[in-house]
């Protein structure tokens, strides 16, 4: 737990929802079970293990004598989420968390939800993803596939696309996305499909053809999506819906799935497209061992 407690102790205040310690990329031996993500104004720890008393005692010491120091006299907040297998569950341990609770990011504003479910609502690692796609946006049809709550839509939109298209199984998570737009005071250049994507070709089809896709599917969702078998169907169609030069961004965050099956796929059911390059994951999130960490691929149509 040192490597931990250090990393409280030198943790500097941001404006950006952040992670401030990564202990699931194996950099720091014995810490492998924590992550700290700061949702301003809200630490969240996440134990992969159970933690006892004693030890959450330790890091509450921690924060709050880190916080006295970055903001004296303001209260503490922080979140305890245990993701034990079969022991889930999540905690206030200090503080409150506002309600609605709004972060930012590179100028964007984003709706998360601490306090409930394994997923906040934005996932940290893909800020590099986000910033490559607001560059690349600027009067492009971009096709946002397992929108999730479409923070790629959001800087889309704020780079300047023509229009953007999301779509995803969850009319939950596309309520979300409609109210990030709204937080961000965007045009309404944007859909919100609540649909199964295998069974919406047709329609996605015919909103084309696309200067970008992104693809950012569940890594393994029962009776939803299985990448190891159902990522290929989705490469397959990629020829069909891309602009000539049209480019896609290809995102797993599967570990036991590396780039080599990624580029076997394209190679199969896709050949036309080139790869470009892999975009880094933000630092906070290095991992002694890149593949089993989240891959985000660009490639562009010929």
């Amino acid at each position: 737990m040192q490597a931990l407690l250090a990393a409280i102790d030198q943790m500097a205040i941001s404006t950006d929802a952040r992670r401030v310690f990564h202990g699931r990329g194996g950099l720091y031996p014995g810490c492998e079970q924590w992550t700290l993500d700061w949702f301003a104004p809200v630490w969240v720890l996440t134990s992969f293990k159970p933690m006892d008393q004693d030890a959450l005692e330790l890091c509450h010491q921690a924060l709050a004598q880190r916080w006295q120091t970055l903001a004296p006299g303001e209260p503490l907040n922080w979140v305890y989420q245990c993701r034990a297998p079969g022991q889930a569950h999540t905690h206030l341990m200090a503080g409150h968390v506002p309600e609605p609770h709004v972060v930012t990011e590179q100028g964007a504003h984003y709706l998360v939800h601490v306090m409930r479910g394994q997923n906040h609502g934005l996932f940290l690692d893909m800020a590099q993803g986000r910033a490559w796609l607001k560059a690349h946006a600027r009067h492009e049809n971009v096709l946002n596939l397992f929108a999730y709550t479409c923070a790629f839509s959001v800087v889309a939109l704020q780079g300047g696309a023509a229009q953007v298209v999301n779509l995803d199984m969850s009319q939950g998570a596309l309520a979300v996305g409609q109210h990030n737009h709204r937080l961000n005071g965007l045009p309404a250049k944007a859909r919100f499909l609540g649909h199964d994507i295998f069974k919406t070709w047709g329609k996605i089809h015919k909103m084309g053809p696309y200067g970008v896709i992104v693809i950012d599917p569940p890594s393994y969702q029962k009776g939803s999506f299985i990448a190891s078998k159902d990522y290929i169907k989705l490469i397959r169609r990629l020829p069909d819906l891309l602009e000539p030069q049209g480019h896609v961004l290809l995102c797993l965050n599967a570990p036991e799935l590396d780039t080599a099956f990624l580029h076997a796929q394209v190679s199969e059911a896709a050949p036309g497209l080139r790869f470009v390059e892999r975009l880094a994951n933000p630092a906070a999130f290095a991992d002694q061992n890149p593949e089993k960490a989240l891959k985000v691929l660009h490639y562009q149509n010929a």
